[in-house]
């Protein structure tokens, strides 16, 4: 389905480090609901609840894509280069990363 797949994926790092690229709320979602019960927090709640929202059609495509990111980037599971991918909204993040993975 289309009207739920990010405009630009979001590379996460998973496993010993290996890339996987998320393309859509439904991706993002089943990722979320998985993540183990003892790493959750108030990022994760929140990009879990924006994926479902978005998947119910209460709120944009791109919103939840951006908690999704937030959470991610948070958990230091953020593909460096999905930073560059992610467009304008995800550049100043870039300039102040400079941790390597």
């Amino acid at each position: 389905m289309e009207h739920d797949c990010f405009r630009h994926p979001v590379t996460i790092l998973v496993g010993l480090g290996f890339p996987a690229e998320i393309h859509g709320l439904r991706e993002a979602y089943a990722w979320l609901n998985e993540w183990p019960p003892s790493k959750r927090n108030a990022t994760h709640a929140i990009a879990l609840n924006a994926c479902r929202a978005a998947l119910a059609g209460q709120i944009d495509v791109e919103t939840a894509r951006g908690t999704f990111v937030a959470f991610a980037r948070r958990a230091n599971l953020l593909a460096p280069e999905a930073i560059v991918a992610g467009g304008e909204a995800d550049a100043p993040a870039q300039a102040g990363n400079s941790k390597s993975v």
